[in-house]
């Protein structure tokens, strides 16, 4: 029988648990969070750096023993859902945090424009492809929320389809969690202002042009939107079963302190165990002095 998660528990450095800091509650309203903010963490961009390496050690610990569980049975796996803007920064989390943890244990997917054969299925067919095996920490960088979020701002599907995806979503999500899946949901909340800045740089410099897209300046005209729509979203999809987690994200160091944070502590929730040897570990020992 495999073993029940434990209550989140808190985790350094925040003053509180990371899921407490930074959970979408049921009156969330996006206005109430400051992208520029540091909620829960007293400290700076220095000691973020230190306190990211010391969480990223743990992450690391963790993940092995959550792939190497999976090896003798445990079920469980973990479904790391990034949204945000663009240049809010979803790649440096890649980076920065994923980055910590052994690669053979992750799974990765960013989720585009769907194909002309997949957009003849319902939305949530590619996302079902692309789910984490047990004992893999599975990210999507975008996700099925695209399809109530572009299409809610674009108006690429009608209104009461908009509405049934939020209920299909919540189904969705509520299977994956009964199936041993820990989904952490996180929008990267940015600034108008901060976005600016960051696609200034990269036409400023030849090594980010490849980064460029000139249609993140036409969507910056549907801002307001677009903060509407994430809000519906939130407020429609956070669940007990999945909730939403709305991370300030003007600070990168920021960011990826906390979303290091809440992934470390969601694998002390399952928490993992080394499995037993199927071997005799001494006769091995002794062979092993022999040979």
């Amino acid at each position: 029988m495999s073993k029940k998660p434990k209550d989140p528990v808190a985790s350094a450095p925040f003053d509180s648990p990371a899921h407490r800091v930074f959970a979408a509650a049921a009156d969330f309203t996006l206005a109430d969070v400051d992208p520029s903010s540091r909620p829960g963490y007293k400290g700076d961009k220095k000691s973020g750096g230190a306190d990211l390496a010391v969480v990223g050690a743990a992450l690391g610990e963790l993940q092995e023993r959550f792939f190497a569980a999976s090896r003798a049975g445990a079920p469980h796996k973990v479904l790391l859902v990034l949204q945000g803007m663009d240049t809010s920064g979803k790649g440096g989390i890649m980076r920065h945090v994923i980055g910590a943890v052994d690669p053979q244990g992750v799974s990765h997917h960013a989720f585009k424009a769907p194909t002309a054969a997949e957009a003849k299925r319902d939305f949530l067919w590619r996302i079902a492809r692309q789910l984490p095996k047990a004992g893999y920490i599975g990210v999507f960088d975008r996700s099925h929320y695209e399809d109530v979020l572009i299409h809610k701002v674009r108006e690429l599907s009608p209104a009461e389809e908009i509405e049934r995806r939020y209920g299909a979503i919540n189904d969705f999500e509520a299977n994956l969690v009964d199936k041993n899946t820990t989904v952490i949901k996180v929008m990267l909340h940015i600034s108008k202002d901060e976005q600016r800045k960051r696609l200034a740089e990269r036409l400023d410099r030849e090594d980010k042009h490849w980064k460029f897209n000139p249609a993140d300046i036409d969507e910056r005209g549907l801002w307001d939107d677009y903060m509407g729509a994430y809000e519906t979203a939130i407020q429609r999809t956070g669940t007990e079963a999945a909730p939403w987690f709305v991370v300030p994200a003007d600070k990168k160091w920021y960011a990826r302190l906390a979303v290091a944070t809440l992934l470390r502590e969601a694998l002390e929730a399952i928490d993992p165990q080394w499995p037993a040897a199927d071997f005799d570990v001494a006769e091995q020992r002794s062979r092993l002095a022999r040979s």
